[in-house]
């Protein structure tokens, strides 16, 4: 276990000192209705391999190591980027309720018409100039983070007939080693495709999905700019947020 200030961000091989969460709230490593997971899943036995220092050990980071453009993905081109400006913020905590401190939160995302700045997306919806559409920040002392972006867009993906993926942002979590990293996705209330998407879907609890959806919040709206919502990022126990493995 790495501990990063009072709490920890676990790897999987230490798991077993908190015990395993409870069967059907985290995803599957084989889930067939996401096609792509067919050619991914493992299909063997997991090796556990013990950690070396270069494992155990990484950066540390503080406040003065953050750009403070980078928790908002609406400053970072030469103008105003297109869409609806949205805050989104909440706590990092542990499995009892404490505060996850100076921890790195990363976060990317399609832009307002549900494109990724990347070469590997050639969705025929516009590029913007204005949003590269990633970030990053850091915890406070009482495991809060806050981002200020662009509501991002629904896609088409090629997993099935007819397939978009719910608007969502992608959310990437570091303890003080790259062993310690966990990703996970949040998406919006009250979007109609939650209930088609196979990977919203890949668990069969219906209150660890419940989990994975932001709600809004009127204390972060910022008047005439910006609509607020909080999602809190729980790293174990049984209300832990699902983590891609």
């Amino acid at each position: 276990m790495i501990q990063t200030g009072d709490s920890a961000l676990t790897a999987r091989s230490s798991m077993e000192v908190y015990g395993r969460p409870r069967g059907g709230t985290q995803p599957e490593y084989r889930h067939l209705p996401y096609r792509s997971c067919e050619k991914r899943h493992p299909t063997h036995a997991l090796i556990e391999i013990p950690h070396t220092l270069s494992e155990i050990t990484g950066p540390q980071f503080t406040l003065e190591d953050i750009r403070k453009s980078s928790c908002d993905l609406t400053k970072q081109g030469s103008g105003e980027p297109s869409g609806q400006r949205i805050v989104v913020g909440g706590q990092v905590l542990d499995e009892d309720g404490r505060p996850v401190r100076n921890s790195v939160i990363e976060m990317w995302q399609a832009n307002a018409a549900g494109r990724y700045m990347h070469r590997w997306d050639q969705h025929h919806a516009p590029l913007d100039p204005n949003f590269p559409g990633r970030g990053h920040t850091l915890t406070d002392d009482s495991g809060h983070y806050r981002f200020v972006t662009i509501k991002p867009g629904s896609y088409p993906w090629s997993n099935h007939h007819n397939a978009w993926r719910p608007a969502h942002l992608h959310f990437s979590l570091f303890g003080p080693a790259f062993a310690t990293r966990l990703v996970t996705q949040m998406y919006f209330p009250g979007d109609p495709l939650l209930p088609f998407d196979p990977i919203y879907n890949c668990t069969a609890d219906e209150e660890a999905r419940k989990r994975l959806v932001s709600s809004f919040d009127w204390d972060t709206t910022i008047p005439d700019i910006a609509l607020g919502f909080h999602f809190d990022l729980i790293l174990r126990g049984r209300n832990a947020t699902l983590f891609e493995e």
